[in-house]
């Protein structure tokens, strides 16, 4: 009931306010800076897409194939997540800033291209730990204040969240020194391998009762 009661002020204010789009008055942060955040993402994603496309092309060695596709898989989702981002923020009365000079000062990783395969994964990884972080911190920020962002973003960190456990086990595949592949874990994360009595530990054992 008392929607109905206001409905025809809400009507007033939807057509006197129409050029501002899906942004009601009724929003509840600062739309400048919700626009400001979500171009950091923007820039941040459309730097992961430059990077993964590099090395889908730059990929060599007698296992590329399979991790270039991976590489390439990887861009394809991440651009998905620029255009959301950039859609978000033209919804949000904004202008998705695509500017090649201004992106790369805002966004949150680097375009590091490494030399090996190896190296690649390794930039990749590091990227998509600080987009991590990145959409936890955003996603705290809009919380029950723009639920559709923070759904979009969640998403998105979803994704992240894969295309990193993908690439810890591809690097995980590559890396021949195995302490340094443990090291891509977390302590607790590392699984406990029982001690095997072989054949002669037991011999050994035997002799010396």
């Amino acid at each position: 009931m008392g929607i109905l009661a206001n409905i025809e002020e809400i009507r007033s204010r939807a057509r006197a306010k129409i050029e501002e789009g899906a942004r009601t008055q009724d929003y509840q942060l600062d739309p400048e800076q919700a626009v400001g955040i979500l171009n950091e993402a923007l820039a941040t994603g459309i730097i992961c897409v430059l990077r993964y496309r590099f090395h889908y092309f730059m990929a060599t060695g007698i296992h590329s194939a399979a991790v270039a596709e991976e590489f390439l898989e990887h861009a394809n989702e991440e651009q998905q997540h620029a255009d959301l981002i950039a859609k978000r923020i033209k919804q949000l009365g904004g202008k998705p800033e695509m500017n090649p000079a201004v992106i790369t000062g805002l966004s949150h990783s680097e375009f590091v291209e490494g030399n090996t395969l190896v190296e690649m994964l390794k930039e990749d990884l590091v990227a998509e730990r600080i987009a991590i972080e990145s959409y936890r911190e955003m996603i705290r920020f809009f919380g029950e204040k723009d639920p559709t962002t923070r759904r979009m973003l969640e998403d998105i960190l979803m994704t992240e969240e894969e295309h990193a456990d993908e690439l810890a086990d591809l690097l995980f595949a590559f890396e021949t020194d195995s302490e340094k592949s443990r090291r891509l874990y977390f302590k607790d994360e590392i699984p406990s391998t029982p001690e095997k009595t072989t054949a002669a530990s037991a011999g050994k054992k035997k002799g010396a009762n």
